[in-house]
Protein backbone atom coordinates (compact mmCIF):
# COMPACT_ATOMS: atom_id res chain seq x y z
CA UNK A 1 0.00 0.00 0.00
CA UNK A 2 1.35 3.40 -0.99
CA UNK A 3 1.52 6.07 1.71
CA UNK A 4 -0.55 9.13 1.02
CA UNK A 5 0.75 12.66 1.29
CA UNK A 6 -1.34 13.16 4.43
CA UNK A 7 0.45 10.19 6.05
CA UNK A 8 3.94 11.42 5.33
CA UNK A 9 3.82 15.12 4.47
CA UNK A 10 5.64 14.36 1.23
CA UNK A 11 5.05 12.47 -1.95
CA UNK A 12 7.94 10.05 -1.65
CA UNK A 13 9.27 9.30 1.81
CA UNK A 14 12.96 8.43 1.86
CA UNK A 15 13.81 10.30 -1.35
CA UNK A 16 17.11 11.65 0.03
CA UNK A 17 18.22 8.17 1.10
CA UNK A 18 17.54 6.96 -2.44
CA UNK A 19 19.46 9.89 -3.96
CA UNK A 20 22.44 9.26 -1.67
CA UNK A 21 22.44 5.55 -2.52
CA UNK A 22 22.38 6.23 -6.26
CA UNK A 23 24.87 9.09 -6.16
CA UNK A 24 27.52 8.25 -3.57
CA UNK A 25 29.21 11.33 -2.23
CA UNK A 26 26.18 13.60 -2.52
CA UNK A 27 25.26 13.07 1.15
CA UNK A 28 22.10 15.17 1.02
CA UNK A 29 20.20 15.28 4.27
CA UNK A 30 16.86 16.95 4.75
CA UNK A 31 15.10 16.05 7.96
CA UNK A 32 12.07 18.17 7.07
CA UNK A 33 9.51 17.38 4.41
CA UNK A 34 8.00 19.51 1.72
CA UNK A 35 4.24 19.81 2.14
CA UNK A 36 2.25 18.93 -0.93
CA UNK A 37 -0.16 21.40 -2.41
CA UNK A 38 -3.59 20.28 -3.47
CA UNK A 39 -5.35 21.47 -6.59
CA UNK A 40 -8.14 23.91 -5.91
CA UNK A 41 -9.87 23.04 -9.17
CA UNK A 42 -9.58 20.31 -11.82
CA UNK A 43 -6.58 20.34 -14.18
CA UNK A 44 -9.04 20.86 -17.05
CA UNK A 45 -9.82 24.26 -15.52
CA UNK A 46 -6.28 25.15 -14.39
CA UNK A 47 -3.36 27.01 -15.93
CA UNK A 48 -0.37 24.66 -16.06
CA UNK A 49 3.34 25.49 -15.96
CA UNK A 50 5.96 22.98 -17.07
CA UNK A 51 9.34 22.81 -15.32
CA UNK A 52 12.08 20.53 -16.64
CA UNK A 53 15.68 19.61 -15.87
CA UNK A 54 16.27 18.83 -19.55
CA UNK A 55 18.42 21.88 -20.34
CA UNK A 56 16.11 22.96 -23.18
CA UNK A 57 16.22 26.57 -24.30
CA UNK A 58 15.34 28.78 -27.28
CA UNK A 59 18.01 28.78 -29.98
CA UNK A 60 20.28 31.80 -29.81
CA UNK A 61 19.97 32.29 -26.06
CA UNK A 62 22.91 32.08 -23.65
CA UNK A 63 23.81 28.38 -23.39
CA UNK A 64 23.81 26.63 -20.04
CA UNK A 65 27.29 26.08 -18.60
CA UNK A 66 27.47 22.32 -19.08
CA UNK A 67 31.10 21.94 -18.00
CA UNK A 68 31.11 23.79 -14.68
CA UNK A 69 32.15 21.27 -12.01
CA UNK A 70 29.29 22.11 -9.61
CA UNK A 71 26.63 22.86 -12.21
CA UNK A 72 24.78 25.83 -13.67
CA UNK A 73 22.25 27.42 -11.31
CA UNK A 74 20.30 29.39 -13.88
CA UNK A 75 17.11 28.62 -15.75
CA UNK A 76 15.69 29.54 -19.13
CA UNK A 77 12.20 30.57 -20.10
CA UNK A 78 10.81 28.62 -23.02
CA UNK A 79 7.71 30.13 -24.65
CA UNK A 80 4.94 27.54 -24.45
CA UNK A 81 4.07 28.36 -28.07
CA UNK A 82 7.62 27.64 -29.31
CA UNK A 83 8.13 25.03 -31.97
CA UNK A 84 10.64 22.24 -31.25
CA UNK A 85 12.71 23.39 -34.26
CA UNK A 86 13.25 26.70 -32.45
CA UNK A 87 14.62 25.00 -29.32
CA UNK A 88 17.89 23.28 -28.49
CA UNK A 89 19.30 21.14 -25.70
CA UNK A 90 22.40 22.15 -23.75
CA UNK A 91 23.09 19.13 -21.61
CA UNK A 92 25.90 16.61 -21.23
CA UNK A 93 24.59 14.49 -18.35
CA UNK A 94 22.05 12.40 -20.27
CA UNK A 95 21.98 10.99 -23.81
CA UNK A 96 20.16 13.43 -26.07
CA UNK A 97 19.97 11.49 -29.35
CA UNK A 98 16.29 10.58 -28.92
CA UNK A 99 15.38 14.07 -27.74
CA UNK A 100 17.19 15.60 -30.71
CA UNK A 101 14.99 13.49 -33.01
CA UNK A 102 11.79 14.36 -31.10
CA UNK A 103 12.10 16.97 -28.38
CA UNK A 104 8.74 15.89 -26.96
CA UNK A 105 10.30 12.76 -25.44
CA UNK A 106 12.08 14.98 -22.89
CA UNK A 107 10.23 18.31 -23.16
CA UNK A 108 6.62 17.57 -24.21
CA UNK A 109 5.79 21.05 -25.46
CA UNK A 110 3.60 19.88 -28.37
CA UNK A 111 1.90 17.17 -26.30
CA UNK A 112 0.96 19.71 -23.59
CA UNK A 113 -0.52 22.01 -26.24
CA UNK A 114 -2.49 19.06 -27.65
CA UNK A 115 -3.86 18.26 -24.18
CA UNK A 116 -4.87 21.90 -23.82
CA UNK A 117 -6.57 21.87 -27.24
CA UNK A 118 -8.44 18.69 -26.18
CA UNK A 119 -9.61 20.35 -22.94
CA UNK A 120 -7.61 18.08 -20.64
CA UNK A 121 -5.63 21.10 -19.42
CA UNK A 122 -7.34 24.46 -18.96
CA UNK A 123 -4.47 26.62 -20.24
CA UNK A 124 -0.70 26.81 -20.34
CA UNK A 125 1.46 29.52 -18.84
CA UNK A 126 3.07 31.80 -21.44
CA UNK A 127 6.47 30.34 -20.57
CA UNK A 128 7.77 26.97 -19.47
CA UNK A 129 11.00 26.67 -17.49
CA UNK A 130 14.10 24.58 -18.01
CA UNK A 131 17.37 24.16 -16.18
CA UNK A 132 20.16 21.63 -15.92
CA UNK A 133 19.51 18.99 -13.31
CA UNK A 134 23.20 18.39 -12.62
CA UNK A 135 23.83 20.59 -9.61
CA UNK A 136 26.15 19.46 -6.82
CA UNK A 137 25.16 22.05 -4.19
CA UNK A 138 21.67 21.10 -2.95
CA UNK A 139 21.39 24.12 -0.66
CA UNK A 140 22.17 26.50 -3.51
CA UNK A 141 19.76 24.60 -5.74
CA UNK A 142 16.99 24.92 -3.17
CA UNK A 143 17.69 28.45 -1.94
CA UNK A 144 18.38 30.11 -5.28
CA UNK A 145 17.38 28.22 -8.39
CA UNK A 146 14.28 26.52 -6.97
CA UNK A 147 13.10 29.75 -5.33
CA UNK A 148 13.64 31.74 -8.53
CA UNK A 149 11.75 29.21 -10.64
CA UNK A 150 8.92 29.05 -8.08
CA UNK A 151 8.59 32.83 -8.17
CA UNK A 152 8.56 32.80 -11.98
CA UNK A 153 5.89 30.05 -12.06
CA UNK A 154 3.69 32.06 -9.69
CA UNK A 155 4.24 35.26 -11.70
CA UNK A 156 3.02 33.40 -14.82
CA UNK A 157 -0.29 32.72 -13.10
CA UNK A 158 0.14 28.96 -12.82
CA UNK A 159 -2.39 27.06 -10.77
CA UNK A 160 -0.54 23.79 -11.24
CA UNK A 161 2.97 22.81 -12.26
CA UNK A 162 4.22 19.68 -13.95
CA UNK A 163 7.79 18.90 -12.92
CA UNK A 164 9.84 16.53 -15.05
CA UNK A 165 13.33 15.26 -14.45
CA UNK A 166 15.47 14.50 -17.50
Amino acid sequence: MMATSSDTGQLRPGIWTTVNERYPGSMISKPDTVPLATLRKPVAQSRLAFVSTAGVQPKGTLPFDVVHPVGDYSFRRVPSIAEPADLEIHQLKYPTAGANRDLNVIFPIERLRELTDEGMIGALTPDFFSFIGYNMDPERLEQTLAEEIAEAVVAEGAEAALLAAA
